[in-house]
């Protein structure tokens, strides 16, 4: 059949006219997409979309958060990283994520303090925390720790040797203090001689290795704060008799005791050479130290005993290996185990202490006793996972260990198991018959079209 002129013409009216409507839809489209994101997550659990969860964590963020992201251009990574945090975006538009490359911006690099390449800082106001796992479950937690980094005062002994976080010399602390400021801590240090009350706004006070006798009037303060809910860090270097046995009052107000000597860990000495370094490896399920997987290494530690009171319910923060044990002889000269004389592993060398709150606002009352100083002191901080074990101890002391779970959203069981049967069924129809039939249909029409 042939087609008049008139009809020709029309046929391809109708030809060019499709063919500029499905442009105009294809532009029309693509300008919806630039300027209207839309997204529907229709999986069952909707794995897709941020939990109730981290939407109320991001309600009570009224200001402005900065995300940093330093990873590599060439790691797949950013796009992960880019999808998360477009979730948390859609519930909060003032969330700014910037993505800086590691090997193109190591002055950068080097004043965030990043480690790993894929490491997130987070920033709100004038707090700042970094994350290394791209989980929702990490950054909801973190987001809530920096929305209640209001005033939280850290007070440090001082007078009597302790170690500072103003001064620089190896046995302070003041790179911990640092890292403590990036968070939104503030710190003070205080001398009970010359002011004889500890600060109502205190949120933890901090005994760190004091060398020197306390007096009584000191101790008495310590006591009071203690009385009216104050939440204690203490840690403890062995060795400090005097102050060891002036700080004595408190330790029974607490139910704990230190014991004489210096803990020996055998493996420790093969990684750090020496035979007083305890390092921890694994760790229980303490909620300080539960999320725990790095090294931590102590130089000098000694052992800690607590015995269960009324008041204070107490609980094994940290424990050495079997192979370790407290060594009540001298170190010199060669150094091993005398049994009936020291105390073999495993010893515990931090123990947390709660209470419920007496005139605090707080529901719990929460004090840590740790064996040892030295591992967060200028020296030796940066050993391993030091800053990121301080920084748990000083969250879960201060309160401020909000934990946000959010549980995996799985799919139900979407797994098909067919019979083999049913297998070679389909691969018949869907690899034979169909495409067969798809082009003996096309030569059919085409044999009739060529006839006209």
């Amino acid at each position: 059949m042939k087609l008049s002129a008139k009809s020709k013409k029309q046929l391809r009216l109708a030809n060019v006219s499709f063919v500029l409507l499905f442009l105009l839809a294809v532009g029309l489209l693509q300008w919806l997409s630039r300027d209207y994101h839309l997204e529907f997550d229709w999986t069952q659990s909707g794995r897709h979309s941020l939990s109730e969860a981290s939407i109320k964590a991001l309600e009570t963020l009224a200001d402005p958060v900065k995300i940093t992201a330093f990873a590599s251009k060439r790691q797949g990574q950013r796009k992960a990283i880019g999808s998360l945090i477009s979730r948390y975006q859609k519930h909060k538009s003032n969330i700014e994520l910037e993505f800086v490359d590691p090997d193109e911006n190591p002055e950068r690099v080097r004043k965030a303090n990043i480690q790993f390449d894929g490491e997130l800082l987070l920033e709100y106001n004038n707090a700042r925390e970094t994350l290394t796992k791209l989980k929702e479950e990490t950054l909801t937690n973190a987001l809530t720790r920096l929305g209640h980094s209001g005033d939280r005062w850290l007070v440090f002994l001082a007078g009597h040797g302790d170690r500072s976080p103003d001064k620089q010399r190896n046995f302070d602390v003041s790179l911990w203090a640092e890292q403590l400021h990036k968070r939104g801590f503030k710190t003070r240090s205080l001398n009970l001689a010359e002011t004889p009350n500890i600060p109502t706004n205190t949120t933890v006070l901090v005994i760190a290795g004091p060398q020197t006798a306390l007096l009584r009037g000191e101790i008495k303060a310590i006591r009071d704060y203690l009385n009216n809910g104050g939440n204690l860090l203490w840690l403890a270097d062995p060795g400090s008799s005097n102050a060891s046995n002036s700080l004595r009052p408190i330790a029974e107000m607490l139910g704990i005791e230190f014991l004489p000597g210096m803990m020996v860990d055998a493996e420790g000495q093969a990684i750090t050479g020496s035979a007083t370094a305890v390092v921890m490896a694994s760790y229980n399920n303490h909620p300080i130290v539960k999320t725990f997987s790095t090294l931590t290494v102590f130089p000098t530690v000694g052992a800690i005993q607590h015995q269960q009171q009324e008041e204070w319910k107490s609980a094994i923060v940290l424990d050495t290996r079997e192979n370790s044990w407290l060594e009540t002889g001298s170190l010199k000269g060669k150094v091993k185990f005398d049994k009936g004389e020291d105390i073999k592993g495993p010893v515990t060398i931090a123990v947390s202490l709660t209470r419920e709150a007496k005139e605090k606002e707080a529901d719990e009352q929460r004090v840590l006793v740790i064996g040892d100083g030295d591992f967060l002191s200028n020296s030796f901080l940066g050993n391993a996972g030091n800053v990121d074990l301080s920084l748990s101890m000083i969250n879960w002391v201060s309160q401020d260990d909000a934990y946000v779970s959010i549980p995996v959203r799985a799919g139900n069981d979407q797994g098909l198991n067919l019979s083999r049967t049913a297998q070679i069924t389909i691969a018949v129809v869907f690899m034979l018959l169909i495409p067969a039939s798809l082009v003996t249909g096309g030569v059919v029409v085409w044999w009739r079209r060529r006839k006209y």
